[in-house]
């Protein structure tokens, strides 16, 4: 009988058969997205909790860098961003409804779509809103490091995984990790060390529902025997040290510095900025004057802001439907909050697959 059992099967017999109560943050939108499509939540042991944790890259974007990128084009620039970044919202409005009044503002796949367009305009400044966390920070790193054209500069927003995973054990109950597997592809797993010295069990994971459910039950044997290590069950992908070029590359073009997180707040050595050397392709140091005036005009408030629970929910201490604006007022059509608006946005998700 056993023989003719899925995969998945087999997994979540196993996860069963050593259900204890455990609290697991991930920290990927892919995993979210991964569990709910699947309604793994569901077919759990109710005793095995699954937090969603800050993962989304577009969801803890920050308002301010929102309204920067708006003030930027609205002086006549040129702003380059992925699609998900022009329906996140800022402080008053976002990309899209500022394109919609005339600003010049293009959906891209990739930096090298943005510099394609600095190139066809070397009369006009063209800024490349860059978000993400170490996974997307090496592409943009060798795009520098290649000199491109003087006419395109990074307004950057990047942010690394475990400084935040740091700031969340003082605020969420959470007793170990799935480690997202496109970070550690880049990092490695070393960067982990810190939370299993600290006690917490941690796997990195890959994106299918077999190898989630294998992470959970790595966390639970570890859990079991009470001796919490860093586990790679994405081997395939994942080394020890990571992408070792990658790093070089992130550690030339780039400073670790403090940064906002949304919904998390100021979160110490989080976010990456331009190193010195780079300062003619920085877009806060090129077009300071604008965001200086921005700076002194903007408020920093939204409407229905104070109802919505996308704080609480990137830190793990909220669902989604305990939201009083989760699909009504808020929805992947008419996002409020961040969490809603990207496919790897735990709103979204639960939206999309509500059912399942």
């Amino acid at each position: 009988m056993m023989n003719n059992m899925s995969m998945e099967a087999k997994l979540l017999k196993s996860i069963c058969d050593r259900s204890r109560p455990i609290r697991i943050m991930h920290i990927c939108g892919t995993h979210e997205r991964t569990i709910s499509r699947y309604g793994l939540r569901n077919v759990l042991p109710k005793e095995i909790e699954i937090l969603s944790g800050p993962g989304c890259p577009v969801c803890v974007t920050p308002v301010e860098d929102i309204d920067i990128a708006i003030a930027l084009a609205r002086s006549g620039i040129i702003i380059t961003s992925y699609g998900d970044m022009l329906r996140v919202p800022g402080s008053s409005m976002n990309l899209m409804e500022a394109r919609s009044e005339g600003c010049d503002i293009r959906t891209v796949y990739s930096i090298d779509d943005a510099i394609t367009i600095a190139k066809e305009h070397p009369s006009r400044d063209v800024v490349f809103f860059a978000i993400g966390f170490e996974t997307t920070a090496p592409t943009n790193a060798a795009t520098l490091l290649r000199k491109p054209p003087k006419n395109f500069s990074l307004l950057t927003s990047h942010r690394l995984i475990p400084p935040a995973l740091l700031h969340l054990l003082d605020e969420t109950n959470i007793d170990a990790f799935i480690a997202p597997g496109h970070v550690c592809a880049i990092t490695g797993i070393q960067p982990y060390q810190q939370f299993a010295d600290l006690g917490f069990p941690i796997v990195s994971a890959g994106f299918e529902a077999n190898d989630v459910l294998l992470s959970i039950l790595m966390l639970l044997e570890q859990s079991r025997l009470g001796r919490p290590i860093v586990e790679n069950a994405y081997p395939s992908v994942v080394r020890r040290k990571g992408n070792l070029k990658a790093q070089e590359m992130m550690a030339s073009v780039f400073d670790v510095a403090d940064a906002q997180w949304r919904g998390l707040g100021t979160i110490k050595n989080s976010g990456l900025k331009l190193k010195n050397e780079f300062a003619d392709h920085d877009a806060v140091l090129v077009h300071e004057n604008v965001i200086r005036s921005y700076k002194k005009e903007t408020s920093y408030e939204r409407i229905n802001v104070d109802k919505c629970r996308c704080a609480d929910i990137l830190k793990g201490k909220e669902e989604p439907d305990h939201c009083p604006l989760f699909g009504t007022d808020c929805t992947p059509v008419t996002p409020i909050g961040s969490c809603m608006v990207s496919q790897e946005g735990m709103c979204y998700n639960w939206y999309q697959y509500r059912n399942v």
